[in-house]
């Protein structure tokens, strides 16, 4: 596994790989039904390289395997220990 990927990348990309499994597709073929060439999802399944998916890419697959976007996402946010500078921000209300 790439350690250039972040946490939140890599669940993404395995999200991905889990529902195109459970739906008997290719990689090959989901790759082509983007309009993309044909070792673009294996490459980013490969975890060998930094080959990652963007917002376009998701919008497009999910189209193509019949899931909203937000199946590849998780519940909660994923921070990992270099991101612990984050803080969640109050709002405050109008009155």
């Amino acid at each position: 596994m790439h350690d250039s990927l972040d946490e939140i990348e890599r669940f993404i990309i395995s999200k991905v790989k889990e529902i195109r499994e459970q739906r008997g597709i290719s990689q090959t073929s989901l790759s082509l039904a983007i309009g993309k060439s044909t070792s673009y999802i294996s490459d980013i399944e490969a975890h060998s390289k930094t080959a990652k998916y963007n917002i376009k890419s998701l919008n497009l697959i999910s189209k193509a395997l019949g899931c909203s976007p937000k199946d590849f996402w998780p519940e909660q946010p994923i921070l990992e220990e270099k991101y612990e500078f984050v803080k969640e921000i109050e709002i405050k209300r109008k009155s």
